[in-house]
C-alpha cells in the first residue's frame, strides 16, 4: 500500500504475518537495514547469511514495487529509504517433547510479523513515541486517610 503524505514523501508499506523464525533471530536481519537506501537493503539481504533474510528480502521488493506501482515517476530502488522496520511477535505453537520418566518439556516454536515501511524522505517517521500523561491514580487507601 503506496500512498503520498503531504510535501510530496512517497510512503510504501509491506507486512509478512506470521512467519515462523523467532523474532530475536528476525529483529538481527532487519537492525542491519533499518535507515538504508533499498537498494543497499536489498543487496545486503541477498547476502545475508540468515534464513529469514530470504523472506525479509521479497518483502522490501514487494514494497519497493507497490511504491513504483502507486508513482510512476519513482525510477528505481535508491531512491527509497528504510524509514520504519519493526518485528512483532507473533503466534507461539506449543508442543511437547518425550523427556524421562513420562515426563513432557514443552517447546515453544515462536513466529514473527515483519513491518517495512518506505519512504522518499530520509527521516521520515509514521509515528512519533509513545507520550503518557502523569495522572495520578487515587487509591480506596489514600481516600480514607482522613
Amino acid at each position: 500500500m503506496a500512498n503520498q503524505v503531504d510535501s510530496g514523501t512517497i510512503v510504501s508499506r509491506a507486512k509478512l504475518s506470521n512467519t515462523r523464525t523467532t523474532p530475536q533471530k528476525s529483529r538481527r536481519v532487519i537492525n542491519i537495514i533499518r535507515g538504508e537506501r533499498a537498494d543497499v537493503a536489498l543487496t545486503t539481504l541477498k547476502f545475508a547469511n540468515q534464513e529469514v533474510a530470504g523472506e525479509i528480502y521479497q518483502l522490501v521488493n514487494s514494497a519497493v514495487a507497490s511504491a513504483k506501482l502507486k508513482n510512476p515517476t519513482l525510477r528505481d530502488a535508491s531512491e527509497l529509504w528504510v524509514a520504519e522496520a519493526t518485528v512483532d511477535e507473533g503466534f507461539t505453537l506449543k508442543r511437547f517433547r518425550p523427556r524421562a520418566q513420562g515426563r513432557g518439556y514443552r517447546i515453544n516454536k515462536r513466529t514473527s510479523s515483519i513491518n517495512i515501511v518506505l519512504s522518499s524522505d530520509k527521516n521520515f517517521r509514521t509515528s512519533g513515541p509513545v507520550k503518557r500523561s502523569a495522572k495520578k491514580v487515587e487509591t480506596k487507601s489514600e481516600g480514607k486517610a482522613e
